[in-house]
C-alpha cells in the first residue's frame, strides 16, 4: 500500500477553487470554443472528487466584488485557473491570474504576465524575433486604408491579433494575392479588431507540449496529418477543424505522434519549445505550435500559455502518449501548486 504524502493530506483538508470565465448563453459565433471551458471545469471537478478533494466553481467576470467575496467566505488555499477571457473579451485573459497573485493564492498554470504576452500574437512575435527564434514574417493591420503588404511573400494568412482557439481563422483567412487581401481586410477588421497578416508557411505542423514544475519536461511531439485534405484546401487547423464536428476539416485534420522524426528535427523542435517556455516565463504546462517549411526550417506560430485541458484536447493527448492519464495530470497539477503554497 502506498502511503499518502503529507502534502496531499494537507491539501485534502482545504477547498480547491475552479476559477473560470462565464460563457454567454445560447448559440452565437464561436460559441463552441467559449463553452469548452465548462467541459474543462466539469472534468477537473470530477477528477478531483475521485482523488478525494473538495472543489468549488468560482466564476470570474467584471464583478470583482463577487469574486473576492468567495475568498472571504471559504478557506480556498489553491486554484485551478481555467479563465480564458473575461466576459468574452480575450484582452483580459490574464486578469484572473493577476487578481490571484494580488490575493497571494497559488494557482495552476502561468503567471499573469506570461498569459498576457502570449495572448497578443504581435507581442509574442516581437519577443521571438528579438531573441533569434524564427517566426513567420508579419504585418499588423489596424484599419488603415493605406496598408502595404509588399514586405510579405504571398500567400499570407490573416489572424485576429488577440484571439485564441483558432477564432477567426479558417480557409477564408488565406490569401494568394495582395489584391484579394486588401478587398477582405476591412470586413476582417470589422469583426475581429486588430489583425496579424502573416506569411503562410506551407509545410508540416507540430504541437510541442511541456509539463512540469519547477522544471518542465517536453512531452511526445504531435503532428497534424493533413494528408486527407483535398488538394485545393489549405493545410491549417482553423476553427472548423477544431470545433465543427460536421465539417470535413474536423475529421481530416488528424493528430498523430510520429516515431520516425529525423533526430535533428526532433531535437530542434524540443529545443525551441524549451526556449519559448523559459523566454516567456511560462509555468506548469504549455503548448508551442511550430511549422516547418520545405527546407525543414522551424517557425513558431503560437505559444499557448495555458492550453485547453478538456479530456479530448491535444495537450492531454500528448500526456497520455507519455503514459500520464487524466487523473495523474490533475494530481500533478495539485502537487505543482501545493509546492508554491508552502
Amino acid at each position: 500500500m502506498v502511503r499518502e504524502r503529507p502534502a496531499d493530506e494537507r491539501m485534502k483538508k482545504n477547498l480547491i477553487g475552479l476559477v473560470h470565465n462565464v460563457p454567454q448563453s445560447g448559440s452565437y459565433a464561436f460559441s463552441e470554443s467559449s463553452a469548452d471551458v465548462m467541459t474543462q471545469v466539469a472534468s477537473i471537478e470530477e477528477t478531483l472528487r475521485s482523488l478525494g478533494y473538495v472543489s468549488r466553481r468560482i466564476p470570474f467576470s467584471r464583478d470583482i466584488d463577487a469574486f473576492l467575496a468567495t475568498f472571504r467566505e471559504d478557506p480556498i488555499n489553491m486554484v485551478f485557473n481555467l479563465c480564458e477571457t473575461v466576459d468574452e473579451d480575450p484582452l483580459f485573459s490574464g486578469h484572473a491570474a493577476a487578481v490571484l497573485e494580488l490575493l497571494n493564492v497559488p494557482f495552476t498554470g502561468s503567471p499573469s504576465s506570461a498569459i498576457t504576452w502570449t495572448m497578443d500574437k504581435a507581442m509574442t512575435k516581437r519577443i521571438l524575433k528579438a531573441c533569434g527564434i524564427r517566426t513567420p514574417k508579419y504585418l499588423i493591420y489596424e484599419g488603415s486604408p493605406h496598408f502595404n503588404a509588399g514586405y510579405l511573400t504571398f500567400p499570407v494568412i490573416v489572424k485576429p491579433r488577440f484571439e485564441d482557439a483558432s477564432i477567426g481563422i479558417d480557409q477564408e483567412s488565406v490569401f494568394e494575392s495582395e489584391v484579394a487581401l486588401k478587398e477582405a481586410l476591412g470586413s476582417f477588421h470589422e469583426r475581429f479588431g486588430p489583425l496579424l497578416v502573416e506569411e503562410y508557411i506551407d509545410g508540416r505542423e507540430f504541437n510541442v507540449s511541456l509539463f512540469g514544475y519547477p522544471t518542465a519536461n517536453v512531452m511526445p511531439v504531435a503532428e497534424i496529418d493533413f494528408s486527407a485534405f483535398p488538394g485545393e484546401v489549405h493545410h491549417i487547423v482553423g476553427y472548423r477543424a477544431k470545433w465543427d464536428a460536421s465539417s470535413p476539416e474536423y475529421h481530416n485534420a488528424v493528430r498523430r505522434f510520429p516515431e520516425d522524426l529525423p533526430p535533428p528535427l526532433q531535437g530542434s523542435l524540443e529545443k525551441i519549445a524549451r526556449e519559448c517556455f523559459h523566454l516567456f516565463m511560462l509555468r506548469d504546462y504549455t503548448r508551442v505550435d511550430i511549422r516547418t517549411d520545405r527546407r525543414n526550417r522551424p517557425y513558431v506560430l503560437e505559444i499557448n500559455a495555458n492550453p485547453c485541458i478538456s479530456p479530448d484536447a491535444g495537450f492531454v493527448a500528448s500526456l497520455a502518449h507519455a503514459g500520464i492519464n487524466y487523473t495523474e495530470m490533475v494530481r500533478n497539477f495539485v502537487e505543482f501548486t501545493s509546492l508554491r503554497s508552502c
